[in-house]
């Protein structure tokens, strides 16, 4: 199935998804978070097609998300290692994990939990605004023009005049 790519549009929630939106792609970041570096670690762990695994890697490294690091000469073999680009993707891996606990929980209890290790304590992220360190809601939010805003163009092209 070939996606249409949103890298083009005037939103950077759209082209967050032309990276990593694609099914599969977050969870393979998850496992690498979570240590797997090897491809046959992350197909075990994820149980996926080796060619739908092989398209997500490549595009991981292709947009600097992994980096892929030999660890082996003959045959020739690879590790993937989060950037730093690919670990600044931990808040939104820990917030899909809170809503998923949240909104779609398992009858056991959650199946992952965030520990922080400066305390040892297990925790849950949480928004903050960084200039007031209060909460971010949906009650006390809302977005406005950036400084890259362009108007929208309608999808539509309007008939000429006299049609």
């Amino acid at each position: 199935m070939r996606f249409t790519s949103l890298a083009d549009m005037n939103c950077s929630i759209a082209r967050t998804l032309d990276v990593v939106g694609e099914w599969w792609t977050l969870l393979i970041v998850r496992d690498a978070f979570r240590g797997t570096r090897r491809f046959d670690d992350f197909q075990s762990s994820l149980g996926l097609a080796r060619s739908v695994l092989t398209a997500r890697l490549r595009r991981l490294t292709e947009n600097g998300i992994l980096e892929r690091r030999a660890y082996q000469e003959r045959p020739v073999r690879y590790e993937y290692h989060l950037t730093e680009k690919g670990r600044a993707l931990l808040p939104v891996i820990a917030a899909m994990l809170k809503w998923g606990d949240d909104w779609v929980p398992d009858q056991n209890g959650p199946p992952t939990v965030l520990v922080h290790e400066t305390c040892g304590e297990t925790m849950h992220p949480v928004l903050t605004c960084p200039h007031c360190e209060g909460g971010v809601t949906t009650s006390n939010t809302h977005t406005e023009p950036g400084p890259g805003h362009r108007p929208a163009s309608s999808a539509i092209p309007s008939a000429p005049a006299g049609q």
